[in-house]
């Protein structure tokens, strides 16, 4: 596994929680269906039950695919601790929401990564109100990203 992955996998994990029934957004009115670390799409669907083994592999195959994606399309180096914040942050809002519209990822590919990561914080919002929780998604992000790597 990836060191981005091995940094990445237990973040998210710890953000999204784990639920392993089916069940409807919470924040979004119960659409779309849930499942897993935050899993969505047309085949999640109420009733629908994973075991721990399927919600791992799911999330380690988004994850693989958000870091991949990301690292394609970065024009700027990122260690290990700011990939997996970005992929934390992609995996919560979107791929789209990174790459296509966010003042983040501009300001990122100009070089500017202390503007850069002084934007997570404005990616709070959910159905037009303030979320604690995505608040402190997005400090936890924003540290991470700031964090030096260790080196052996």
């Amino acid at each position: 596994m990836s060191n981005w992955l091995q940094i990445a996998n237990p973040f998210v994990q710890a953000e999204e929680g784990c639920r392993l029934t089916a069940y409807p957004d919470p924040v979004s009115g119960g659409n779309p269906w849930t499942i897993g670390y935050g899993a969505t799409g047309p085949h999640i669907v109420e009733g629908l039950v994973w075991t721990q083994e399927q919600a791992d592999t799911d999330l380690k195959a988004r994850l693989t695919v958000l870091g991949n994606t990301i690292l394609a399309a970065a024009s700027v180096n990122l260690n290990d601790n700011q990939l997996a914040a970005l992929m934390d942050f992609a995996y919560n809002e979107g791929l789209w929401a990174l790459l296509d519209t966010s003042t983040l990822w501009r300001l990122l590919q100009q070089g500017d990564y202390d503007e850069a990561a002084a934007q997570f914080p404005l990616w709070d919002i959910a159905c037009g109100r303030a979320i604690v929780g995505l608040e402190t998604r997005r400090m936890r992000e924003r540290t991470l990203f700031l964090t030096p790597v260790q080196t052996a």
